[in-house]
């Protein structure tokens, strides 16, 4: 099973804001993100996703392609432009990416499936979050 790693969508606003976001980024087919440091176990990534965090919440994933040096001394994670919505999961912010192992990744929404599985406002799961209840 492939690695997959989270992220936070920063300056999103929404999930079909993200997916804008994704659709007008694209390069050649792909989504290019710049971090700073190649993952150590980038090689087990590749058929993974990048699972978006908004809100405290992962709201949705995107499938990793690869990586790939920039030139400029950083590194792209290379994505299909796609917002693959999952299960929210309510997970803490974090600076720059994470490991996500597959079994404990959400899973994907089914056709006509709706995402209520988090009904309480992000304020207040934020603040049960910092509690570490949640």
């Amino acid at each position: 099973m492939p690695l997959n790693m989270t992220r936070i969508a920063f300056g999103a606003q929404s999930a079909e804001h993200l997916r804008e976001r994704l659709e007008v980024h694209t390069a050649g087919g792909e989504v290019r993100l710049t971090t700073r440091y190649l993952p150590k176990r980038h090689a087990e990534m590749v058929g993974g996703s990048l699972f978006w965090i908004l809100k405290h919440t992962v709201i949705g994933r995107s499938p990793l392609i690869g990586f790939m040096d920039n030139g400029e001394g950083r590194t792209w994670i290379r994505l299909r432009p796609e917002l693959i919505a999952v299960r929210a999961l309510p997970k803490r912010a974090h600076q720059g990416w994470r490991y996500l192992e597959e079994a404990n990744a959400p899973p994907d929404l089914q056709a006509g499936e709706i995402n209520d599985s988090n009904p309480m406002p992000p304020r207040m799961l934020s603040k049960l979050i910092g509690m570490g209840l949640v």
